[in-house]
């Protein structure tokens, strides 16, 4: 029987970016629930940028994102993007494609 915890373990860690506006509650629930699902399912697995676009928003039409918080996996390709405050666990994981 195979072993399900690293089926599909990369061989290098999930490059995570996070686009948030300035500390509003959703954009400080995201960042620190990814900080929560990163530590606790995928420790030293991952890399987190978080890129706020009050600061940088030409990066918000050069990047495609129409709403804010969004988490952007960029790697492994393909990439993904989750929109909202990652309080779903799971939805999040499952959006990763982790532990799979």
């Amino acid at each position: 029987m195979q072993d399900q915890t690293n089926v599909t373990e990369p061989s290098e860690p999930l490059k995570l970016v996070l686009y948030v506006a300035g500390q509003t509650p959703k954009s400080v629930a995201a960042i620190n629930n990814l900080e929560r699902i990163c530590s606790e399912k995928m420790p030293g697995k991952y890399i987190v940028e978080v890129v706020d676009l009050k600061k940088t928003p030409q990066l918000a039409r050069e990047h495609n994102i129409v709403a804010i918080p969004t988490l952007v996996r960029q790697l492994p390709t393909p990439i993904r993007k989750i929109i909202g405050d990652l309080s779903d666990i799971e939805k999040v994981l499952v959006h990763l494609k982790v532990g799979e």
